[in-house]
């Protein structure tokens, strides 16, 4: 550690020659910890223009004392309590070594260095900034009187640790761009298909082992990313629920704006019972910006500017894309879509068209001014074509390579911005993919089997009335009253049938795991929620992954949301700055992992403990894959006894510390 102790005279006159004194370590050297910088208002101006002008990483805009220092090319910084005739500056990660002290200050840094503990605790860690434990008032009676008077003083504390690498921006400079391709499955991920994310792959982390949260839906993914908590907890447990005091008649979308409206006032503001990323960079004075070529856009940030940080922008594809058809998508804030219009001309119609001009808006409309600290851009390919064919077709190929080439524009306009050294990019999918089997109308069969099962309800709903919300590949079920005899009969019934694959349960039943195993558990949940069976056998075009599914789409077109592991297995790469370099992740990781391990990288604390862990095994400085990151697998079984035959039904569940992964679950009934 060294310190500086100056009079405002010196200041005053030529700061920087005391700044820049000596050169003992290069000034390409990583510095770890952190500045303390005591001084009066008057010298507050000379200081910004010497460290302005010795240090080549932005400096944010921040208080000391009563004024306000403006954004100049310096550092990072933080408030200390400032003095009642001096201002306190904290300079954060990335000081240079140009420290010398001489003359008359020589002296007082003597002072300094025996009483310290007074002014800055030493020990931090690595890339934090230093624990609240200075006491600076206890500074002045350890002083000389000559070299601290209630005209001036400066005091400039380093904590140097350096290293061999080029200099890394304080984390204030950090830049976290996450694309999403939506229903992208890692066997698709080659040089020939996805040449860009084959590169970016090859120079950062593969996450081999990645996993979606379950239901395997993208409203539910999209929430899981972007707050780290489970579904059950964050309140997103569905693509489509029944919610009656939304909507009594019928089963909603829910993350169409009049569900969302709606959700939060009846909620009081907790339709999304947690904070997201963007809400919590905002709040730390972050800029935020959301692109969404699809309706879920508004679930990662539906509320911008909750913060200090202004400019925020979410931008989706508003009611699921039907507005596509006036040429308009919708945004928050409303009025910023004409001028994006009259840029890029209308949105689109076609779902490739829609991507690109989703990715135009973000790198040419909201990049114009600079890249903010986080960016979402989320693409609706390969998903909207893998449904409408099948993964593996040729149209879903073509879709692929055209959210490759979006990936490729983003990563141009990052270097065309000189950003890449400083921004940490993020390639996930929301969840994989399946083809349909069979399509199983499930109302139909339960009503012939006597069951009033119902996907509206035109009037008052009876006791043991079912309300059927079909979610591709899961149904969930929920038995007005919560008829107790109805519900069990229900299960007993799926049990039997020929395509049924895991039956989750809120009230405990036998062969049934609870809601809560799968961490679906929530007040507004089903009574019972099925994922419907899987195999892998292969499509027509030599895919694997084959499944039941609902009444939605016919067989032999494509959709997910079962637990196969060809729904429950994703991509996720990353590379930049924090994260090591052509590496192989083999631990399970999840979507829910994204959030702790994104504010990790900008240096933001969560307001609460995540269910996702950091990804630290992969972090640049993180800890090893060895230390302490063990993971355990298990499979869990229930069955049930007929006189027809047995019920079977398992779930493979891994787990790394607290965090559990759901790999895979299906069953069976076998007749005697």
């Amino acid at each position: 550690m060294a310190i500086i102790v100056c009079g405002g005279s010196n200041l005053t006159s030529s700061p920087s020659r005391l700044i820049r004194a000596q050169h003992m370590i290069p000034c390409s050297s990583t510095v770890r910890r952190s500045a303390l910088v005591i001084t009066p208002a008057r010298c507050i101006s000379n200081l910004r223009r010497s460290f302005s002008s010795t240090f080549s990483v932005p400096l944010m805009r921040y208080k000391t004392g009563s004024r306000i220092l403006p954004s100049a090319s310096g550092l990072a910084s933080g408030i200390l309590r400032p003095l009642p005739i001096s201002s306190v500056m904290l300079y954060r990660q990335l000081v240079p070594s140009a420290v010398g002290i001489s003359g008359a200050a020589r002296t007082v840094a003597v002072d300094m260095n025996r009483n310290i503990d007074n002014v800055v605790r030493c020990g931090a860690p690595s890339g934090r900034a230093l624990p609240k434990l200075w006491n600076l008032r206890n500074l002045r009676p350890h002083m000389s009187r000559k070299y601290c008077t209630s005209l001036s003083m400066l005091a400039v504390v380093f904590s140097l640790h350096a290293t061999g690498f080029p200099a890394d921006p304080p984390k204030s400079e950090r830049r976290v761009v996450i694309v999403v391709w939506d229903g992208m499955r890692p066997d698709f991920v080659s040089e020939q298909n996805t040449p860009a994310l084959w590169k970016l792959a090859r120079g950062g982390v593969i996450f081999r082992n990645h996993h979606a949260v379950y239901p395997s839906a993208t409203m539910v993914n999209g929430t899981a990313l972007v707050t780290g908590i489970y579904p059950g907890k964050n309140g997103i447990i569905a693509n489509h629920v029944y919610r009656p005091e939304i909507d009594p008649h019928h089963a909603v979308d829910v993350e169409l704006p009049p569900t969302v409206k709606k959700g939060d006032e009846v909620s009081r503001g907790k339709y999304i019972s947690v904070p997201t990323i963007a809400e919590l960079v905002q709040r730390a004075r972050g800029r935020t910006v959301i692109a969404a070529a699809k309706s879920v856009g508004l679930l990662l940030d539906r509320q911008p500017d909750v913060g200090t940080a202004k400019n925020c922008v979410t931008l989706f594809a508003g009611n699921a894309g039907l507005r596509a058809r006036s040429g308009a998508p919708d945004s928050i804030p409303a009025e910023i879509v004409p001028s994006i219009t009259a840029t890029l001309g209308p949105f689109p119609s076609g779902h490739l068209q829609q991507d690109a001009w989703t990715t135009k808006a973000l790198t040419d409309c909201f990049w114009k001014d600079g890249v903010p600290a986080l960016s979402v851009l989320w693409l609706g390919e390969p998903d909207l074509t893998q449904h409408e064919s099948a993964p593996g077709s040729p149209a879903s190929i073509a879709a692929i390579k055209s959210s490759d080439e979006n990936l490729a524009a983003v990563l141009s306009a990052l270097d065309q911005r000189d950003a890449r050294g400083r921004t940490d990019v993020f390639v996930v999918s929301d969840h994989g993919f399946s083809t349909i089997e069979r399509s199983v109308d499930l109302r139909k069969i339960l009503n012939d089997a006597g069951f009033i099962a119902k996907t509206e309800f035109n009037d008052q709903p009876k006791p043991g009335e079912i309300m059927l919300a079909g979610n591709g590949g899961s149904v969930l079920f929920y038995v007005t009253g919560h008829d107790e005899t109805v519900t069990r009969r229900l299960v007993e019934f799926l049990q039997q049938s020929d395509f049924a694959g895991v039956i989750f349960t809120k009230e405990p039943m036998e062969g049934t795991f609870a809601l809560g195993q799968a961490t679906i558990q929530n007040p507004h949940g089903p009574d019972v929620e099925m994922a419907f069976r899987w195999n892998d056998s292969k499509n027509k075009f030599g895919v694997p992954g084959m499944i039941d599914a609902d009444w939605q789409r016919k067989a032999g077109e494509g959709t997910h949301v079962t637990l196969s592991r060809f729904d429950m297995h994703n991509i996720l790469i990353a590379a930049g700055p924090d994260f090591r370099h052509g590496e192989v992740d083999d631990l399970p990781t999840g979507n829910t992992d994204l959030a702790p391990t994104i504010l990790r990288v900008l240096g933001i604390t969560a307001p609460q403990k995540m269910d996702g862990r950091i990804l630290s095994e992969a972090v640049v400085n993180g800890e090893p894959a060895t230390a302490g990151l063990k993971p355990e697998t298990k499979t869990i079984e229930a069955t049930k006894d007929f006189p027809a035959g047995r019920w079977r039904q398992s779930l493979r569940i891994s787990r790394v510390g607290s965090t559990i992964y759901l790999d895979e679950g299906n069953g069976t009934f076998t007749p005697k």
